[in-house]
């Protein structure tokens, strides 16, 4: 046991407090904007090698949705897919963000600190699942959502086709 001496507790506190944060394991909150919006991008250029005439557009809450599955996928590491850690799936999330349609996911995670958009798009575009949500011209709304930590960076897209 550490004794400590009542003059030096507050002085102690705070070290023990600044050192818990520097040891906490931590999400770089990059500014992924320009990530995002090419993802957003990469999908229409696919979607009209498809055939689609449509364009794909930005929705807020379908971002939103992307983000709270992004952010559950940071702190739960044993989830890799579109099932959320309270069961939730990307309809139900994307419902609790306001969007009114059906929707679809996909999600990339790399055990690095960063993600490019060759590494999303080799991800998905040889996953036939993946490649057929992203061919799919019904959806013309989405929002993509990355984060990254010094082992994880995971992107999630959640496509829309409004009601």
């Amino acid at each position: 046991m550490i004794l400590i001496d009542t003059a030096m507790r507050p002085a102690c506190c705070a070290v023990m407090a600044a050192a818990a944060v520097v040891l906490a394991p931590t999400t770089a909150h990059a500014d992924n904007t320009r990530l995002n919006n090419s993802v957003m991008a990469n999908v229409y250029t696919i979607q009209h090698q498809a055939g689609c005439t449509n364009d794909v557009r930005h929705n807020a809450p379908l971002q939103l949705a992307a983000q709270w599955h992004t952010d559950d996928m940071m702190a739960n590491r044993g989830l890799d897919g579109d099932i959320g850690s309270d069961g939730s799936t990307p309809q139900d999330r994307a419902q609790a963000a306001g969007f009114q349609g059906t929707v679809a996911e996909t999600v990339a995670i790399n055990p690095a600190a960063a993600i490019n958009n060759l590494e999303i798009l080799n991800q998905w575009y040889y996953n036939p699942d993946d490649l057929a949500i992203m061919r799919n011209c019904a959806y013309t709304r989405m929002g993509v959502w990355s984060e990254n930590s010094l082992d994880r960076s995971v992107v999630v897209a959640v496509y829309g086709q409004p009601k």
